[in-house]
């Protein structure tokens, strides 16, 4: 079992905050990102925030959406849709779209409309 499993995402979350404000963009689009793939609102993500959910725990809880197989590339070297753990692939498709979120990309084409 990988560590990140056991990361909370209140822990993480603060960096794809940075990360993408640095680029431009906003927490509101960081959100609407996560919504899109997890199916949380806004409330429901900041439940998860300050309960300190790891994210193992927020993955199951999620209802991650049908058009993840649409998303493919690199992060950090390795393709997302190779990725044969699932909960590791939902975390690796996160931080595909936190990346294409900062790279400046368009939300239609980050949610894969």
């Amino acid at each position: 079992m990988s560590r990140i499993f056991t990361v909370s995402v209140a822990s993480v979350y603060p960096h794809y905050v940075n990360k993408v404000e640095k680029k431009g963009r906003t927490k509101a689009e960081l959100d609407q990102v996560i919504a899109w793939l997890t199916g949380f609102d806004a409330t429901a993500l900041a439940d998860h925030l300050a309960a300190g959910t790891t994210f193992e725990e927020f993955f199951a809880a999620a209802s991650v959406n049908p058009g993840v197989s649409l998303i493919t590339g690199s992060v950090c070297g390795v393709k997302v849709q190779e990725v044969e753990d699932p909960l590791m692939r939902n975390i690796r498709y996160l931080d595909k779209l936190v990346d294409e979120l900062a790279q400046g990309k368009a939300m239609e084409k980050i949610l894969r409309a």
